[in-house]
This record gives structure tokens, C-alpha cells and sequence, in this order.
């Protein structure tokens, strides 16, 4: 196999389970997002857009994930890279989030000031925080395995959840 081959099969390998769990949640925040509007009357299918934003910010986080501000506590107990690593997407995400709603007011004014206010005005802000807070947790949980795939290695983690684990550790009798 070419090295050129080998690298876009190692990319794809490293994309494919991140861009399954994105998909995943954020069909559920596009579902959340859909129950939360019914009430208001408003209907919409946000299928399209979570799947092309499941797919860049699962692009994002591969790319983040090779800067060493990211992998910053690669020694320490794995909390620390878990909470370090949730900060970092929440915030990169929390900002793409603002920007997604800030270019939808923009578009209808061309004008950055106006749009801003108009989209603080505008925006239901409980259902924003509602989902930030569902996207929180769902970054926590992709982060914790993340970081337990990194320090019990792939394999193992499959064989753990999909095939017979190995019998448990006891203790030597004194």
C-alpha cells in the first residue's frame, strides 16, 4: 500500500468514530432543539445541519487534537486531561454555536451591530443553555473515552464492551 493510501486509510480510521458519536449527539440536540421549538408552533427538521456539524467539528477536534495545548497533561491522572480537553471543545463549540446564530441575524440585516442585537433580542436564550448544557455533557462522556481508548488502548477497550472480557484480577492470598 502507497504511503499517500496508507495515511487518507489512517485518517478515515481516526474520522469514522468521531464522526459517528458527533452524528449521534448532535441529532439528539437537533431533536432536543425540534421538541423545545414545537411548543412555540415552530416546526423544522434540523437533520441536514446536525450532520454537516457533526462533521466539522468532528474534523475540528481531530485537528485539535495535535496541538500540544490540547494533550497538555499527558502524564497525569486522566481527570485532568478529561476536564482540560471538555473546557477546550466546549468553548471552541460554545463560540461556533454563537457564530452559526449570530450569521443567521447577519444575513437578514448585513449589518454586524444590528445583528448582534437583534439576535440577543431575538434568540430564546433558555433553549441555547439548554442545549450547551446537553452538548456539555455529551463532550465530558466523548472525552472520558477518549482518554480511557488512549490509556487502555483500543483493542482491549473492544474486547472489554464487545467480547468476553478478561476473568477479573484477585488479589494474592497472605
Amino acid at each position: 500500500m502507497s504511503s499517500f493510501a496508507h495515511k487518507v486509510k489512517h485518517e478515515v480510521d481516526e474520522l469514522i468514530p468521531v464522526i459517528v458519536f458527533f452524528f449521534i449527539t448532535f441529532q439528539l440536540l437537533a431533536l432536543t432543539s425540534s421538541l423545545m421549538l414545537k411548543e412555540f408552533g415552530v416546526h423544522g427538521s434540523e437533520f441536514l445541519s446536525a450532520t454537516i456539524m457533526a462533521i466539522v467539528v468532528s474534523k475540528v477536534v481531530l485537528i485539535a487534537d495535535h496541538f500540544p495545548l490540547v494533550n497538555r497533561f499527558p502524564t497525569k491522572p486522566l481527570s485532568y486531561n478529561v476536564v482540560w480537553k471538555t473546557a477546550i471543545y466546549f468553548a471552541a463549540l460554545l463560540a461556533f454555536r454563537y457564530t452559526e446564530h449570530f450569521v443567521h441575524f447577519w444575513r437578514q440585516t448585513r449589518d454586524m451591530a444590528a445583528a448582534n442585537r437583534r439576535m440577543i433580542d431575538e434568540m430564546i436564550w433558555p433553549h441555547f443553555w439548554a442545549l450547551q448544557i446537553w452538548l456539555l455533557v455529551l463532550l465530558l462522556f466523548y472525552c472520558t473515552f477518549r482518554e480511557l481508548i488512549r490509556a487502555l488502548g483500543r483493542t482491549r477497550i473492544i474486547q472489554m464492551f464487545f467480547k468476553n472480557p478478561p476473568p477479573p484480577v484477585t488479589a494474592p492470598e497472605p
